[in-house]
């Protein structure tokens, strides 16, 4: 399965479309969104754009109403972290570094961590979990950038908008 990861679109519809667009092209299955989406009409563009299953966690910039998300069921939302299974691999997703610690200590055998927050594309391993983040889809202080999970292969992509 392929699964883009995204995080830190902070309203650039314009970088939203551009990654709609490579998603298609990609074969995206399922997308991970790790916050800082920032307002309604942004959410709505992705929820509608994207029409298949999107994970979220909420952003420290939001600025839509969380009970919003009732209006998009393609949206599994976990609030500020969460862990959930995909392809028998176990996730943790965060916005903040930060919260990193909450997720250990809801699962201490995550296999990946996605996270967002810092704008920078990471990779690194703690406690045997591999910690991966994206950079900005939004290109705020960076490249605009997502990643692309293989979970089959386990291998992570990162994907230029430009």
């Amino acid at each position: 399965m392929k699964v883009a990861i995204i995080a830190d679109i902070h309203d650039n519809v314009a970088n939203l479309n551009i990654f709609l667009k490579m998603a298609k092209v990609e074969k995206i299955d399922k997308t991970i969104c790790l916050g800082d989406i920032t307002n309604e009409e942004t959410l709505k563009k992705l929820a509608h754009g994207f029409k298949e299953e999107i994970f979220l966690v909420y952003g420290n910039t939001e600025i839509y109403s969380e009970s919003s998300l009732e209006n998009y069921k393609n949206i599994n939302y976990f609030g500020r972290f969460g862990t959930f299974q995909l392809d028998n691999l176990k996730i943790g997703i965060c916005h903040e570094p930060g919260l990193m610690r909450n997720l250990f200590q809801a699962n201490s055998n995550l296999d990946f961590i996605f996270y967002g927050h810092t704008h920078k594309p990471w990779i690194s391993i703690k406690n045997k979990a591999n910690l991966i983040n994206p950079g900005t889809l939004g290109g705020v202080f960076q490249k605009p950038s997502f990643a692309i999970f293989n979970t089959e292969t386990r291998k992570i992509k990162l994907k230029l908008l430009h």
